[in-house]
């Protein structure tokens, strides 16, 4: 399931990011701490999801949202 999919309040590991071919967006994702195996929480979820990463909370797009391959942890 993508991030997307993520419940309010609940922790998740990121399995994959799959951009595409987006290189851009993969270093974009990657300099937020966003890859395989880091946790991940979505905190808000209205137009575009905020989420917890390592401490710190980005607002995400769908679009991106929809790249972010996510496990139940």
């Amino acid at each position: 399931m993508t991030l997307n999919d993520a419940e309010f309040g609940k922790e998740y590991r990121i399995a994959s990011v799959n951009t595409g071919g987006d290189e851009e967006m993969e270093n974009f994702l990657f300099s937020l701490g966003c890859y395989s195996g880091e946790p991940i929480t979505v905190v808000d979820k209205r137009k575009n999801l905020v989420v917890s990463i390592k401490d710190a909370r980005y607002n995400i797009d769908p679009e991106l949202a929809d790249a972010i391959e996510i496990d139940e942890d």
